[in-house]
């Protein structure tokens, strides 16, 4: 793999464009984009001390793929497209379940025991084994999802390809994303979090602990919260308005599994919900 990096690199550094008559190029752009939709490499992970680390010729390699590609039509149906990058296929023999309407891109990974119901998966993401992403769900390109994670219906997971340094969204293990969350702009969601609907989190986004009232950070929640759309009142020289942020209301134990009864009891406590 350490070959096929420094080709990317040097393809990418070189900034020719690459023609049709340079088919050894093509060949590592091609690779490399095999590489992400069969899962043996992701865009970023997280490190053992917690820090996020990009692969960023991988995201170079995405980026060389549109310079490189041609459209073509595809048709359908009555349906007709026309693209430059090819859908994903063999869903079966990968143990993905793909209800009509749901659409995956080459160079996506979804793991084992993924369900999509009609939604959309970009380049470069990667959904984890037995998540859902459900109806009108989006994940966009280089996306990290973790295991077990549920997309509520019409959630929103924004993408970044530019810079190629820069850090894409990571949702960890076990989360629970409700209705029409957006998450965007390289935010995270720890390992466990319970989004409640309606929530936008981006990297700006102050994250506040209701108990104490402290900013715990922007755009990351912590592992195991249930976290709602809140405001804080911010003062300027038109007024005093209600700014966005994110309200930490609960620490779950780790591991502890989400009772839907139990979670919608606690959020409607607070005039929230799921």
């Amino acid at each position: 793999m350490s070959t096929l990096q420094g080709q990317i690199e040097a393809l990418w550094d070189d900034r020719t464009p690459i023609t049709e008559g340079d088919p050894e190029a093509r060949a590592a752009v091609h690779e490399a984009i095999d590489l992400l939709d069969t899962g043996a490499a992701r865009v970023a992970e997280v490190a053992d001390d917690g820090t996020v680390v990009v692969n960023q010729w991988l995201k170079q390699a995405i980026l060389l793929l549109f310079s490189v590609a041609e459209m073509e039509t595809t048709e359908l149906g009555p349906f007709e497209y026309a693209d430059k990058i090819p859908l994903k296929s063999d869903y079966q023999a990968a143990g993905v379940r793909v209800v009509p309407g749901a659409s995956a891109r080459w160079g996506s990974f979804l793991d084992r025991g993924v369900v999509m119901m009609p939604s959309y998966v970009n380049i470069g993401a990667r959904v984890g084994a037995n998540s859902m992403v459900d109806t009108w769900a989006t994940v966009g390109s280089c996306a990290q999802i973790g295991a077990n994670v549920h997309l509520s219906g019409g959630v929103g997971i924004g993408g970044v390809l530019e810079p190629p340094q820069a850090a894409p969204v990571i949702v960890g293990d076990d989360c629970l994303v409700g209705s029409r969350c957006i998450v965007a702009e390289g935010a995270r969601l720890g390992d466990g979090v319970v989004l409640g609907a309606g929530c936008v989190l981006t990297g700006s986004i102050p994250v506040i602990d209701a108990a104490s009232g402290e900013e715990l950070g922007r755009g990351s929640v912590p592992d195991w919260s249930v976290a709602v759309a809140a405001t804080r009142p911010r003062s300027f020289d038109g007024g005093t308005f209600g700014m966005p942020c994110v309200l930490v209301l609960r620490r779950l134990e780790p591991g502890e599994r989400h009772d839907k009864a139990q979670l919608n009891a606690v959020l409607r406590e607070h005039g929230a919900a799921t």
